[in-house]
This record gives C-alpha cells, structure tokens and sequence, in this order.
C-alpha cells in the first residue's frame, strides 16, 4: 500500500509540473515589469498637485504597486552631483509622484527603476532640459529576447556619458 501510494505521488509530480519559483516571481508574475513617465501631472488630483512627474509601475498591463527608487545624475557648474530620490504614493495603484529634488541649475538626468524583485527591474532614464526643470526626453532601454523585447540593464558610464555630451553641447559657442 505505501509502495503503491508513493509511486501514485511521484506520478502525479512527473505529469504535473509545478512552475518553477523564486523570490522575485510567484506563479502568475512571470515576466518582466514595465515602467512609464508621465508629465506634465494632472493638477487636479490632490496627491499629484505639485509633482514634477509620475511614475506607472506595471505587470504587463496591470499596474502595481511595485517599489520605485531613483536618482538625479546631474553636473552644476562643472561638478558632478547625484541626489537619492524620494517617491510618494497616489490615490491610483502602481502610480508615485516625484516632486522635484534637485537644483534649477545644470545638467540633469532622472534614473528611475521599478523593481519586481531583486533581480528583475526595468528602468526609465529621463533626460532634463538645461536648468532640470522639463522633461526633454523619456527612453526605457530594451533588448530582444526572442520575439520579445525585455528591459535592458542601463549603465551608470552611459548616464555619464550623455551628461557629459550635453554639457560639451551646451558650452559650445
């Protein structure tokens, strides 16, 4: 009987497989998340009344209230400076208001990521106009896994890099 009962258990793990599990994907969270930038914010909502953006933290399609860290990598007077962002929960799910953190002179760069799990995160990099006080670009770098475009991991030399350009641009008579 025990014989019989423990080949009839390890039958029914062979047929039917459990999907695999780590600490940054239950069962129904397979796949990567996804972030979006929004600004200007709508003035008429008390909890984003005087952000400076709006981060969108996704599952796919589903918003989630997934934890948002960030920096401004930025270069005031020929110094190089990053300031640890601080981000506020809405009134909507997965959505965190950024008021701005960083002085109105300089170049600046908002690197802002959304985390799944410790290993599984997606970034926006949000390039600032002179002074930081507009957005001039949005991009969340990807790569192509298959028939699939997935984050990619974004370099903190390339965030320099690009600061650096602009700065050379901007000083250029």
């Amino acid at each position: 009987m025990i014989r019989l009962t423990l080949g009839a258990l390890a039958a029914a793990l062979i047929i039917t497989p459990t999907p695999p599990f780590t600490e940054s994907h239950s069962a129904d969270m397979v796949g990567p998340p996804w972030i979006s930038i929004e600004h200007p914010v709508n003035p008429y909502d008390a909890t984003t009344r005087d952000a400076f953006l709006l981060v969108h933290a996704f599952h796919h399609g589903t918003a989630m209230n997934f934890p948002v860290t960030g920096t401004a990598e930025g270069i005031v007077d020929g110094k190089r400076q990053t300031e640890k962002l601080a981000f506020n929960r809405t009134s909507r799910t997965g959505v965190y208001a950024l008021s701005r953190q960083w002085q109105q002179k300089g170049e600046w760069t908002l690197v802002i990521s959304v985390a799944q799990g410790p290993e599984d995160k997606v970034t926006a990099v949000v390039d600032l106009a002179s002074g930081g006080g507009m957005v001039a670009a949005v991009r969340v770098p990807t790569r192509q896994q298959g028939s699939y475009k997935i984050p990619a991991a974004v370099a903190m030399n390339e965030i320099e890099a690009a600061l650096q350009a602009r700065v050379k641009e901007r000083s250029a008579p």
